[in-house]
């Protein structure tokens, strides 16, 4: 079973997304801008991808202005009440949990590696075929 923690507006999220389809999963898509978090959750995410909040926390956001010396739990409060402050896509599976930025930290969370000529929205590879297959064991 894969989870990913989806925005269909971030292109790498979408990228993201395909592959875990093109390996032949079938992930469980929450869409975290809508449904939110919870402290809970976001702790045991963090903690899963051996990530603090601190680089969790999407900067470039709007929501993130003011937040350069926040201290932990005042980041998690405010990731709660601005989901878009959590860096996305998170991807969980039986492989582990990563943060899947850039996209090709996804392959090792993959059972079975991606077609050859698998490529980003962009038209761009998005990995090598050996990168794939060495990812998959």
């Amino acid at each position: 079973m894969m989870l990913l923690y989806h925005n269909p507006k971030c292109s790498t999220s979408r990228n993201v997304l395909a592959a875990i389809r093109a390996s032949g999963a079938t992930p469980v898509v929450v869409d975290y801008l809508r449904d939110g978090w919870t402290k809970p959750q976001l702790q045991l995410l963090f903690v899963a991808a051996g990530l603090t909040p601190r680089e969790a926390l999407r900067t470039r956001a709007p929501e993130a202005a003011g937040l350069e010396d926040a201290g932990e739990d005042e980041l998690l409060e405010a990731m709660l009440r601005h989901p878009v402050l959590v860096e996305r896509p998170f991807v969980a599976s039986e492989r582990g949990v990563r943060l899947c930025r850039p996209a090709g930290r996804l392959l090792s969370l993959l059972e079975a590696p991606l077609p050859a000529d698998f490529r980003k929205e962009d038209g761009s590879l998005f990995v090598s075929a050996a990168d794939s297959r060495m990812a998959s064991r």
